[in-house]
């Protein structure tokens, strides 16, 4: 097999699971593992060259359909290259979809990091009774989670209750004036897409104390989610006003 992946989430799976050189390509953002070998860099995820990707000559391209356009993605399939896209928004799906790409990667055993990440998301203590919080994902405009997103369902299973999980956009843009007004018990800041940071992110939230949190451990869909609960709660234990 010959893959090209366009999802840093799904580059980590494929790279530590399947044979060496399965992955030919990959984006700038996958930055896990540390070592891709000898994948060639393919573009970004929004913005993937199309010509370097045929040119590798892959077998399946793995993409994820809120993580790439659906343009890119019609002009691999139109230079004949098939195209496995995902759907991940919540944990359960996630799971589902990586047993999905890693058959159809040519992984025949399931791999011990995906067992490992399945216990530690069963054997949970949340916060009861649950905090509230409001989680923004960029700044200059703010923009929150909201609806039927992966990251607000891990925070739901460690008893965080995403203020605006019942907003009719999925990420909504929300004046900062109105998120204080919510007056969430926590503002859970990730380094990821944004670098939310000690220094920027918590001052605008004097109401609220600020957890930073890893943005691989909230929003990444892979190994990583073997670690990702007690990162998280970690995280969410320390915060602090």
């Amino acid at each position: 097999m010959r893959v090209v992946s366009l999802v840093p989430s799904l580059t980590e799976a494929v790279a530590v699971s399947a044979a060496p050189g399965t992955l030919v390509g990959a984006t700038d953002w996958c930055t896990h593992p540390a070592d891709l070998g000898a994948a060639v860099r393919i573009g970004g995820t929004k913005n993937p060259d199309v010509a370097a990707v045929a040119a590798l000559r892959p077998d399946l391209v793995v993409a994820n359909e809120e993580e790439n356009r659906a343009p890119d993605l019609d002009a691999l399939r139109a230079a004949g290259i098939d195209v496995l896209v995902t759907e991940v928004r919540g944990l359960e799906q996630a799971f589902g979809e990586l047993d999905r790409v890693l058959a159809a990667c040519g992984v025949r055993s399931r791999p011990g990091w995906l067992d490992a990440a399945e216990a530690a998301w069963a054997d949970l203590r949340p916060y009861d009774p649950p905090r509230t919080a409001v989680v923004p994902v960029w700044r200059r405009p703010w923009m929150v989670l909201g609806r039927d997103t992966f990251a607000g369902d891990l925070l739901a299973r460690l008893g965080i209750r995403n203020v605006y999980a019942g907003h009719a956009e999925r990420y909504p843009r929300v004046p900062l004036d109105e998120l204080n007004a919510a007056a969430p018990d926590l503002v859970v800041l990730p380094d990821e897409p944004y670098r939310f940071t000690r220094d920027d992110g918590p001052e605008a939230f004097p109401g609220a104390a600020a957890a930073l949190v890893d943005g691989r451990h909230l929003t990444w869909y892979g190994p990583s989610l073997a670690e990702a609960p007690a990162s998280l709660a970690r995280a969410l234990r320390a915060a602090h006003r």
